[in-house]
């Protein structure tokens, strides 16, 4: 018996032994089709085994996912397998189209039905993020711990025990990271030779083991020789030639074999062959050291290098004591700075008028608030009324400078440092050739009340980098607490609050100046909120600036 079809579905029918045909074909689709029959209310007969009998296509027809909960849970565990794992795990779980199972016409006539696609999506890849490790704080202390007690215990035992181990390590020095290869290379060739008894191998031992004592066997020995270095002159300014000399002496009863020698010279080194020398024979060499940059350049220790040829060892021996090569900032010429500090018993004189000082001026009628103390008892017993002393005021000069180091408030950065360097070695020269204390503080280099050399030395050892200006200036107070004038020499980037605040820590009755490096600005003085602002383009400018006497 079949089904009656309405209109709006198909009249084709389905056997149900052609649908068990196909059950193990598509798993997917037999599934849909057991929970569809389940929907269906049962016959009144069931069929037997071996029997035909029809099921209308519409019965076969699937619901959207949506309407169908229980359809769409079993499909998801069928579809992906093991969610039970993948939600312990913390994995996500793939989701499953339930309407990808479509539906399939079997033919009519009892043929079997083909076997049913379904698309799935494939599932992604979880992302694993691993967490950062961290180690115990209680760990790094104790081990910190454990350093600092051993350290104190072995240190007395590793000073006792220096005479034997140190001249083992430097011995074990001389061997370069080369020659330690080639000699591990010889010891493992060696051992697999003796036990798998590989001639090839016993050949390569050899070979390595005899290279590296040969090599040895060069380093040996101690060359008599005497080695004298200088540098003339020690000072120079930036761009100024500067030459060195270097003199090798043979003091052994035999002849030398030539010999390498190794100067450095700054950041580079000087490599010099000399010939074979005979008793008693000497060599020199010249060489140049450069100036084109301020700052202090190291020479030496002369070294002579024994070895081989190959680089396998290597040992130095030094011969002369360090030297220093000082390279000073460019200075300009400039007109006496003509301030100074009241009250100074080796100053100058001044016109202005003071009632307490050192230079006697003349005297005058006593007016009430005068100091007792400078009334002239025989002149006033002598013109029968009081009269007092008048001074002139003494001054002597105390110039405190603060170089600003940082490169970002410059513009042109390490250039301009250079050039801000240079006015105040200009500033510091000039006040010194005036008989003048001064004290500079130029970021970690400070100097007070010394002569010329070594003060430009101060800056020639000044490295550049940033500054705490405030801090800077407070060293420079507290060096010079009697200084009549103090300068700051700063880059245009500087916020005018800053330096007003750094110079402020000076006392009231010091001059307080300003000098700016702006290379865009216009070069000219001027005064505002207690300062005076010079700004300067170049090294020139200063001269321009100071020749209207704005210091006094």
């Amino acid at each position: 018996m079949s089904d009656p079809v309405g209109p709006d579905e198909e009249s084709a029918t389905i056997r149900r032994s052609d649908l068990r045909a196909g059950r193990s074909d598509s798993d997917a689709t037999a599934t849909a089709a057991r929970s569809k029959r389940s929907r269906t209310p049962a016959p009144a007969s069931a069929p037997v085994d071996g029997e035909e009998s029809t099921v209308s296509r519409s019965s076969l027809k699937v619901r959207p996912a949506q309407k169908q909960p229980s359809r769409q849970r079993s499909s998801g565990a069928t579809a992906t397998g093991g969610s039970r794992w993948r939600s312990i795990l913390g994995l996500r779980q793939p989701e499953v189209d339930t309407q990808a199972v479509h539906r399939n016409d079997a033919p009519i006539g009892g043929g079997a039905a083909p076997p049913s696609r379904s698309t799935r999506r494939r599932p992604e890849l979880p992302t694993i993020t691993l967490p950062r490790v961290q180690i115990p704080s209680a760990i790094t202390q104790t081990g910190a711990r454990i350093l600092d007690l051993t350290g104190d215990r072995i240190k007395p035992l590793a000073e006792k025990t220096a005479p034997v181990w140190r001249p083992v390590s430097k011995t074990l020095a001389w061997v370069s990271p080369l020659g330690w290869t080639v000699f591990g290379l010889g010891i493992v060739a060696w051992f697999l030779a003796s036990r798998y008894e590989w001639t090839e191998l016993a050949m390569i031992a050899v070979a390595c083991l005899v290279l590296f004592l040969a090599c040895v066997a060069l380093a040996i020995g101690r060359a008599k020789v005497e080695i004298r270095t200088d540098v003339d002159p020690t000072r120079v300014t930036v761009g100024e030639p500067a030459t060195g000399r270097i003199e090798v002496r043979n003091l052994s009863g035999r002849g030398m074999l030539p010999l390498l020698v190794e100067l450095p010279v700054g950041r580079s080194a000087a490599r010099f062959t000399l010939p074979s020398l005979g008793s008693g024979k000497s060599h020199e060499e010249l060489f140049v050291v450069p100036t084109e940059r301020r700052g202090v350049i190291q020479v030496g220790p002369a070294t002579t290098v024994h070895g081989d040829p190959l680089g396998l060892v290597r040992r130095t021996m030094e011969w002369t004591e360090q030297s220093e090569l000082f390279v000073h900032p460019l200075t300009t010429s400039l007109e006496s700075l003509g301030a100074g500090l009241l009250r100074d018993l080796e100053g100058e004189v001044t016109p202005d008028l003071s009632m307490s000082d050192l230079a006697f001026h003349a005297l005058r009628e006593y007016q009430p608030g005068d100091d007792r103390r400078y009334i002239h008892w025989r002149s006033s017993a002598k013109h029968g009324r009081l009269l007092v002393r008048q001074f002139l005021d003494t001054r002597r000069s105390h110039l405190a400078v603060v170089v600003d180091t940082s490169p970002d408030v410059y513009t042109g950065e390490d250039a301009a440092v250079e050039l801000a360097i240079s006015c105040a070695a200009s500033l510091a020269v000039r006040s010194i050739m005036d008989e003048q204390d001064t004290t500079i503080v130029c970021n970690d280099q400070r100097i007070s009340r010394s002569t010329a050399p070594l003060t430009l030395d101060t800056f020639a050892r000044a490295s550049v980098g940033p500054m705490d200006v405030f801090a800077s200036t407070g060293d420079a107070a507290a060096l010079a607490p009697d200084a009549s004038i103090a300068i700051l020499v700063t880059g245009s980037h500087r916020p005018f609050i800053q330096v007003q605040r750094a110079l402020a820590q000076f006392e009231v009755e010091v001059i307080k100046v300003a000098l700016v490096i702006d290379p865009d600005a216009q070069v000219g003085v001027r005064r505002g909120a207690g300062l005076t602002i010079l700004t300067v383009r170049e090294l020139s400018d200063v001269r321009r600036v100071l020749f209207s006497g704005v210091l006094a």
